[in-house]
């Protein structure tokens, strides 16, 4: 699988080329993304009857309306979670895989904070036989770690920030912002808050691609460019960054 490289030759938009009619992580912002040429990240997790879905929230209020946590639904709930007052639903994996079919790379953030391995390993069974180049990356980095382990081949990265304002101990924060595990755990590449860079950590990793997060004007991706392989972005459409 040789597609690590990726990264020099799209921008990536954000949950989708989104707007008002086609909210972000449906399948309507994957075709806008497509027909407009930019690669793709979008958010996994899985819920509670094994499915790998494409959702961000780890509650359903702000996206659909309904009360809850996302990671207990079951598949047959997905058909009545509409996103933000249109008539798209919840996607799976495999819908959107189906969907892109290689057309434009993907960039496949796995959110799980709780234990690792069930999600991963169906991530990993649904991603095996894609015909199309894709990427994963993961705030958690015993997901890496799991990923690097179980499918070696695959383009897994390390998301990071300062995590101003975010609860979280000590501890971690000091670990997950100054990328402790990058080199134990092999990540191949870096996704950081561009609100946070440049900086000291991330230059300690320079051999890596390194992905800029969320940049939303066009101001801001060209104060980044100079020092990152590409940008996730939205909320507009970038010229691209001429040195």
């Amino acid at each position: 699988m040789d597609n690590q490289f990726w990264f020099n030759d799209y921008l990536i938009a954000h949950r989708g080329f989104h707007n008002e009619e086609n909210p972000e992580n449906t399948l309507p912002a994957f075709k806008r993304a497509i027909e407009n040429g930019y690669a793709i990240k979008l958010d996994v997790q899985q819920i509670s009857d094994g499915t790998i879905i494409v959702f961000h929230d780890k509650k359903l209020n702000r996206l659909t309306g309904k009360d809850g946590y996302t990671k207990n639904l079951n598949k047959e709930d997905l058909a009545d979670c509409h996103i933000l007052g249109t008539e798209n639903t919840i996607p799976l994996l495999t819908d959107v895989l189906e969907l892109v079919n290689g057309q434009v790379p993907l960039l496949i953030e796995i959110k799980n904070d709780y234990k690792v391995g069930e999600p991963e390993k169906e991530i990993i069974n649904q991603l095996k036989d894609y015909n199309g180049q894709f990427a994963i990356q993961s705030f958690n980095p015993y997901v890496v770690q799991y990923i690097k382990q179980k499918a070696p081949e695959m383009i897994v990265g390390q998301l990071s920030s300062f995590f101003k304002g975010e609860k979280m101990s000590f501890i971690k924060r000091y670990v997950l912002k100054r990328l402790k595990f990058v080199k134990t755990f092999n990540a191949d590449f870096i996704s950081y808050n561009a609100e946070n860079l440049p900086n000291k950590y991330v230059n300690r990793y320079k051999e890596l691609p390194l992905l800029a997060w969320t940049i939303r004007s066009q101001e801001e991706y060209d104060r980044v460019a100079p020092i990152c392989t590409t940008i996730i972005f939205e909320g507009f459409e970038p010229k691209k960054y001429q040195n």
